[in-house]
Order: C-alpha cells, then structure tokens, then sequence
C-alpha cells in the first residue's frame, strides 16, 4: 500500500514539474511589443496638434515601451529654450516609458550662421541637461536605464543608454545625420566628432559583449541618422557603420537597427558580406521610421517563437491620415 502512494505521489510531482516546467518556457517565449517614432513634430507650432494625437494614440497600446530616435523639430525652427522645453512637455506625457536618442536638428544644425561650434556646443549641453540629466527614462512611467557617463572616461555621455527587455538588449547610441557632425573643413578639427565616435565605438562594442556575456535573443540599436542613403556614405558613419556589421557577423543572432532621419518608412537589410559575390548580413535588419508630414508610428513585435525575432508592423495614427 506504501509503494502504491508512493508511485501515486511521485506521479503527482512528475506532472507538477512538467507544468511548471511549461509554464515557465511559456512565459520566457512571451512575445511583447515596443513603439519607434521621430522625425516629429516637425514644423512647431503647426504640427503640435498632429504630435498630440500620436501621444494619445499610443498612450492607448499595449507596447512595453517607446523610443523617439531624435529630430523633435525642423533644422528651420529656431534652437531656443522655449521649444525644448515644449517637447519635453510633450515627451512628459507618454504613459509607457519613452526613451530619446538626439537628432542633428537638435544641436548640430543650430549655428546660426555661425562657422564655429560655440552655439552648437552650447545647444548640445543644454539638450544633456535637459533630457539626460538621471539615469531614467522618460515619460510618465519610469525605467531605470544603463548610462554610459557612469564610466569617469565617458562623463559627458549620458544620452547614450542601454537596457535589458525579456532577454533581448537595447541600446541608444547618439549618430546623428548632417554627416554626423564631422566637418570636412572644420576650424576645431573635428574634435565633437571625434571625441562623440570614441564613446559610441565603445558603447556599441559594450553592447555586443554583454549581450554574449548574457546570452540574450538578440539586439536592438537605436540611433538618429540614417547612414546608408547614397550621399550619406561618408568619414561621419563608415568607422561606425563598420564597427556595428563586424560585431553583428560575429554575434550571429538577430539584431536591429532603428533609425530616423530621412523620414520614409523602410525595412530592409541593406548590410552586406565583403567579398566579390553580393551575400547579406541576414541576421540584420533596419527600421527606418516615419516622420516630417507622416505623423506615424511604427510597432516592432519581439517574439521569441519567431527565428528572425523582429517583427515590423506599421502602427497608423487614424487622427493624422
């Protein structure tokens, strides 16, 4: 009679370990979404109101989070204090956490007629304090974020940041289109550029490491400038661009590129294997956002049941078609 309780009891726990067992494979394979967006609002004020209606759009989804891959105005609106200080506002009134990488509209394109750096410079520490200055995201929900001026040799460097999302890695990594700031006949040589390129390489490269280290499903970067439409192909995105194809064959698992810039919604895998037949990169893709008039948004679905693991979907804000 002990043995046949026994038997029975052992059976029991041979069920609820296969349970818990499919339980727990379920929940680590659950899929979950995130929202792309920028090049937006562009023309302030007039396009205020459109901007509102992606806000109230999206504070209506199920996404985890949302991430603004910079240009929050025109290169024609003016660099004041004002218009940041609206969009930060405006950024203030997602639900959903909301993570903002720089755009060139921001800082690089505000000279002012000037041929030096001095008021772009000063443009770029005022967008750091404003947008940067905690290591959390914002929004009206909070996550806690990875900054990379936690590290002495990287101080100024608190826009570029990195997270961890159901084992999947993100990064912001702060490229910005105008050629990334690089200056072919630069009174200061370059040094923004350069200084900016030495902190990015390393942020990248921290990236892939912990991402192997972790073993995570994949990668996902989120930068500004769009470094492969044919006249961008220059000195400010080659090292980098370089840099993300060597560590991505060499990671082997999915990873993808989310960028703005030129303002047209894109999927593609435009990265290429060197050597004299045309191979693709095939574990990488990019998402180029939507922007300028098409006030859109764009859901990239993660799913762990999927062998691409991405999955891009148009998220269309009915207020703005």
């Amino acid at each position: 009679m002990k043995k046949i309780i026994i038997l029975i009891l052992i059976g029991l726990l041979a069920q609820f370990a296969f349970l818990l067992l499919s339980f727990t494979t379920v929940k680590q394979s659950h899929a979950f979404s995130f929202m792309a967006l920028g090049d937006m609002p562009y023309y302030m004020p007039e396009d205020n109101a459109r901007f509102e209606n992606v806000i109230q759009y999206l504070n209506k989804q199920d996404q985890a989070f949302n991430v603004f891959v910079g240009d929050f105005k025109s290169s024609k609106n003016k660099c004041t204090d004002e218009v940041y200080n609206k969009m930060f506002s405006f950024f203030s009134q997602f639900k959903k956490p909301l993570i903002y990488t720089p755009g060139d509209n921001e800082w690089t394109d505000c000279r002012n007629n000037d041929t030096t750096n001095a008021h772009v410079l000063e443009r770029l520490d005022f967008l750091r304090a404003k947008f940067f200055s905690d290591d959390k995201s914002l929004g009206v929900s909070k996550m806690n974020l990875n900054i990379q001026s936690n590290d002495t040799n990287f101080k100024k460097f608190s826009e570029n940041r990195q997270w961890d999302y159901q084992q999947v890695s993100f990064a912001t990594i702060h490229v910005v289109g105008s050629n990334n700031n690089y200056k072919k006949n630069s009174l200061d040589s370059n040094s923004e550029f350069n200084e900016r390129l030495r902190a990015d390489l390393n942020w990248l490269k921290l990236l892939f490491k912990k991402a192997n280290e972790n073993n995570t499903k994949g990668i996902v970067v989120v930068i500004h400038a769009d470094m492969f439409y044919e006249h961008k192909t220059t000195q400010g995105f080659k090292v980098l661009l370089d840099e993300l194809k060597s560590l991505t064959v060499a990671f082997k698992k999915p990873v993808l590129l989310v960028h703005g810039d030129s303002h047209h919604f894109i999927v593609d895998k435009p990265l290429m294997h060197d050597g004299k037949i045309e191979k693709t990169v095939l574990n990488f893709t990019r998402v180029q956002v939507f922007g300028e008039g098409d006030m859109h948004a764009v859901k990239v679905i993660v799913n762990p049941n999927n062998p691409s693991l991405f999955e891009v979907q148009e998220c269309l804000v009915p207020a703005n078609q």
